[in-house]
């Protein structure tokens, strides 16, 4: 293949080493990798293939690719990184270890690779409460985000399931999307005060009490059934998820999930460019973010590819000036023996 002027080899097939194992072959992941490959670094992507957004049929918000089905995204993105030389390999990684300056990533399938420096966009899980149904309608009318699905169920009779905090918060956020949204208490108590007053002057139904299940007909969702019998119909369900980082590799680094300052799972800090308490491991999307969207999560792996290479390039400019130095220090030092020896020979 030939990019600009250059010809790039293109392969799939795992080296031994590379400067850059990124881990997680989403957004985050194949554009960090696509930043580095321009740079000119040996990069790989490790993409185990199960993908958070794979139920969905478009991805929304995104500049000029909005509506796209996520699988063309990912694939426009691995021929990218694919054209400037980077390596797009299938695998699931188990561990990964320190390794003198760098990094021992051990797959699943027993094959290891070595790393320089990690970039970690591996995504998140979700975990829905335990309704029956909830997880079969996850990404069709059981929806989580209202920037990622909000226009494709507008107008719609919404149910808000009300399992945290910021139950009140996205009962709102739809009550821009339809004039019919009703909040389910499920697992907090009803609101008071202040936001009861919001809900109220909104217009948003507040329903008291556990949900049991969800009521399909044709295929579609039709209401939602309380732990009491009473089925209120709905058409759409909002049901915010625990989002918890895929990140249980890190462990022997000493590199683990903590709870999210929002209250809405569970993420890897890091600063602003990706970078962790762990030199050399960086991360972006929703690994660290977890509300990140995928144009969020795509700049964020840039930015942290961008910083990688700054931070490989340091660590060659040092070496680089160290190995300069060497010969100056090996003539003084010999000069310096031979004059001490002079000295000797002469009595001195």
């Amino acid at each position: 293949m030939v990019v600009g002027k250059e010809v790039v080899v293109v392969t799939d097939e795992l080296t031994s080493e590379y400067d850059v194992v990124v881990v997680g072959g989403g957004a985050a992941g194949l554009n960090g990798a696509l930043m580095l490959a321009r740079a000119r670094r040996s990069v790989v992507v490790l993409d185990a293939g199960d993908p958070r957004n794979a139920p969905a049929d478009g991805v929304h918000g995104l500049l000029a690719r909005e509506g796209m089905p996520p699988a063309e995204l990912v694939e426009r993105g691995r021929a990218e990184v694919r054209g400037y030389g980077g390596h797009v390999v299938a695998a699931t990684v188990e561990t990964v270890t320190r390794d003198g300056d760098g990094f021992t990533v051990s797959l699943s399938d027993g094959r290891t690779v070595r790393a320089r420096r990690l970039l970690v966009a591996s995504g998140l899980t979700d975990e829905l409460p335990e309704i029956a149904g909830l997880w079969d309608r996850w990404g069709r009318d059981v929806v989580h985000c209202p920037y990622c699905h909000g226009w494709e169920v507008r107008d719609q009779a919404i149910g808000v399931l009300g399992t945290g905090p910021m139950a009140v918060h996205g009962a709102l956020l739809w009550r821009q999307l339809s004039d019919d949204v009703t909040l389910f208490c499920h697992s907090i108590d009803a609101p008071t005060g202040e936001q009861a007053e919001q809900l109220a002057a909104r217009g948003i139904r507040v329903v008291v009490g556990e949900v049991k299940s969800l009521e399909i007909l044709d295929d579609r969702l039709t209401g939602i059934r309380l732990a009491d019998g009473t089925v209120v119909a709905r058409q759409v369900l909002a049901a915010p998820s625990r989002m918890v980082a895929r990140a249980g590799f890190l462990a022997d680094l000493g590199l683990r999930a903590v709870p999210h300052v929002s209250g809405m799972g569970e993420n890897i800090p890091a600063d602003p460019t990706g970078r962790t308490e762990v030199p050399g491991v960086w991360v972006a999307g929703n690994v660290t973010d977890l509300s990140a969207q995928v144009g969020n999560a795509a700049a964020a792996g840039a930015l942290a590819g961008a910083h990688i290479n700054a931070d490989l390039i340091t660590e060659e400019t040092r070496l680089a000036v160290e190995a300069a130095r060497a010969p100056f220090s090996a003539a003084v030092e010999s000069r310096v023996s031979d004059l001490v020896g002079g000295d000797r020979r002469h009595g001195m």
